[in-house]
């Protein structure tokens, strides 16, 4: 189970400023690892639609590397059609309802469930699309994405108001909507060594279709991580139905079915 002791209280802060400087050194390495990395190992793709959510500041660039390698395992990739993320855009609910429409229409059009991967912000997008449209959601995948925080547990609060001119604001009720664990499948993938946002912000609640994955990386290079990719597909390949926790090194954590 994941330790959650601490989420709410005053102990959990952003990462270290050093560790938020050497994150494009690190991120660096990654995306050298990733290049050297054998991929025969990765469980082939069956073919359903996948979406990816990029983060704060970011657009599909940055998960081309995911993205291109869960093309590759023979998955229908798609981009989230909203080019540069610079946080929700309006309303919230109408904001949210837009995203969920394209999850929907690839649902119809494949006449498959749609697998979410969201990236740090993308991966809130993810997880709250998979709550209103939980019949077209086969999976929810998120990369460092603190949705168990309050907003100021992350190095970019700064960019946030640069980009939207306000702070990015969690009252209590929104907080417990975020904390909530979508009622599909649901990895949230996490590194204790993020320099952008707090590790235990992007702890769920463990449980029948949720859990917690941890790889060694940094933040901004989730997206090219070779164990974030192996975890990935890994979880895109679980057949639908017979969902079971990612059998890690350490042995497999249990095994579920929904």
């Amino acid at each position: 189970m994941a330790d959650l002791h601490g989420l709410e209280g005053d102990d959990v802060r952003a990462p270290s400023i050093g560790l938020l400087g050497i994150e494009p050194l690190r991120a660096a390495c990654e995306f050298l690892g990733m290049k050297l990395m054998s991929r025969d190992t990765l469980a082939a793709g069956d073919g359903h639609p996948v979406i990816f959510f990029p983060g704060l500041a970011s657009d599909r660039h940055a998960l081309a590397p995911l993205r291109d390698c869960c093309e590759a395992q023979g998955y229908a990739v798609h981009d989230w059609e909203h080019g540069f993320n610079t946080g929700p855009r309006g309303d919230l609910e109408d904001w949210l309802d837009k995203l969920a429409a394209q999850v929907r229409r690839l649902s119809d059009e494949y006449e498959a469930r749609v697998s979410l991967i969201g990236w740090s912000l993308g991966g809130i997008y993810a997880r709250e699309i998979a709550k209103l449209a939980p019949k077209d959601t086969r999976v929810v995948i998120t990369l460092g994405t603190p949705f168990a925080g309050t907003g100021d547990e992350t190095n970019v609060s700064w960019l946030y108001r640069l980009l939207n001119g306000t702070r990015p604001v969690v009252d209590e009720a929104l907080a417990r909507r975020l904390r909530t664990n979508p009622g599909v499948p649901t990895t949230s993938i996490y590194s204790r060594s993020d320099g952008v946002v707090a590790w235990q912000t992007c702890l769920l609640e463990e449980g029948p279709l949720a859990e917690n994955v941890e790889v060694e990386g940094s933040h901004c290079g989730l997206g090219w991580n070779a164990a974030v990719l192996r975890v990935v597909a890994d979880r895109l390949a679980q057949r639908e139905g017979a969902w079971r926790p990612y059998a890690t090194a350490r042995g497999t954590a249990g095994a579920w079915s929904n």
